[in-house]
């Protein structure tokens, strides 16, 4: 029996990574937040993660076990805590799966030093991909790792093909593509009261006509931000801009050098229910992302559920597998502002487009990518790796 199981239990699976939401808002701890209630009933979760703090604390959130360790601080994103090792070693003993998240060099590190016994899966959410100088020590490190893991999922079969790390480990992938959950995208009569007045508040009657182009997310060096900007100058609409983030500045100056500033409106960080009626506002949204940084897009698929066209780049990523090219949306190179000009010009200036490729989108989400698919396909992950004694990995 595999070491911490429990023939009278469900079995137990601990994930593991540096944040969890909430508090934290992001892509991976949303993910593991919907996949620890997503599999619970079959399986008891915890989550070990990093305070943020000094201090380590325990909490159950929404009835999953939550550890926070305590660390001493951040380099490039990773934490630095020396208690996270005995921390590992201290909860593996009560695991019969161990479910990694990539890139995490502090759980990686953890896992090398305590070298705890049961099986390991990791979800490979994307690859380093700025720290290039990093993976001089940390690459054999994570090379030791992935190939300790007896099960490796990427978010995409394009991922998968355009890795090189994951070539490396290509016989141990199942690709388990990352999903939402789906029922919180429904429209109901406040969010479309909120929608209209999201849409008057930023067009006015004057022009009331005229479309909103809508991207949610941080704004960081890889969205690609700056060559939705310049193509603006050849849109007839109004864009917004949700979210905040350490490029805001560097684009309100391009916006204003390029004299698009008026028909660009930086929303900042909203809440749920705000982002939801933006998304119903909305004619068509944009992901204009130009580096492998940008895995999957999980606002891609929030938008579809909601029954939006996408514009997005067919970087070397899962970005346009999840936006399908002529089904939930249109797909354009990289870096190129006139050729987001044209695609979204094509959806906003024709109605039958635009209403089949929203409708597209919203089958694509309901049927590809909720919550209840990737949790599904989590759970034969597991029952997998339980069937399959350890010595044969």
């Amino acid at each position: 029996m595999i070491a911490g199981s429990n023939s009278s239990a469900r079995p137990r699976v601990l994930h593991v990574y540096k944040d969890f939401y909430p508090p934290v808002i992001g892509g991976v701890e949303m993910t593991i937040n919907m996949m620890a209630e997503g599999c619970r009933d079959e399986y008891d979760v915890s989550v070990l993660v990093n305070s943020g703090t000094r201090r380590t604390s325990e909490e159950v959130i929404n009835g999953t076990r939550v550890i926070r360790v305590a660390e001493w601080g951040r380099a490039a994103s990773a934490p630095f805590s020396p208690a996270f090792v005995s921390a590992l070693a201290r909860e593996a003993k009560n695991a019969d799966i161990l479910h990694f998240h990539h890139p995490n060099p502090t759980g990686d590190l953890a896992r090398f030093m305590s070298r705890p016994a049961p099986p390991a899966v990791m979800t490979y959410h994307s690859d380093v991909v700025r720290q290039q100088k990093a993976m001089a020590v940390y690459g054999p490190l994570q090379n030791w790792m992935m190939s300790r893991c007896q099960v490796i999922m990427p978010t995409s079969p394009n991922y998968m093909e355009s890795s090189p790390w994951l070539a490396r480990h290509r016989e141990r992938c199942a690709v388990v593509p990352l999903g939402i959950r789906i029922e919180e995208f429904t429209e109901s009569p406040v969010v479309q009261t909120r929608a209209a007045e999201i849409r008057a508040g930023i067009l006015g009657k004057s022009e009331s006509s005229l479309p909103l182009i809508l991207f949610v997310g941080r704004l960081r060096y890889y969205k690609g931000l700056q060559f939705l900007i310049a193509a603006m100058r050849d849109i007839d609409a109004q864009l917004i801009l949700a979210g905040s983030g350490p490029m805001e500045s560097e684009l309100r100056r391009l916006a204003a050098e390029l004299r698009v500033a008026d028909r660009i409106h930086f929303l900042g960080n909203i809440v749920d229910d705000e982002k939801l009626a933006c998304y119903y506002a909305a004619d068509v949204f944009c992901m204009p992302s130009h580096l492998r940084s940008e895995a999957f897009g999980i606002s891609q698929v929030e938008a579809m559920a909601t029954g939006l066209p996408v514009v997005s780049t067919r970087i070397a990523s899962g970005v346009p597998y999840v936006n399908a090219d002529g089904i939930s949306g249109l797909t354009v190179e990289p870096e190129n502002p006139l050729a987001l000009a044209e695609a979204i010009n094509r959806i906003i200036t024709n109605d039958d487009l635009r209403k089949r490729l929203g409708d597209g989108a919203r089958t694509r989400a309901r049927v590809e990518f909720s919550a209840g698919r990737m949790c599904s396909d989590v759970k034969r992950v597991y029952r997998s790796v339980l069937e399959t004694p350890l010595s044969e990995t």
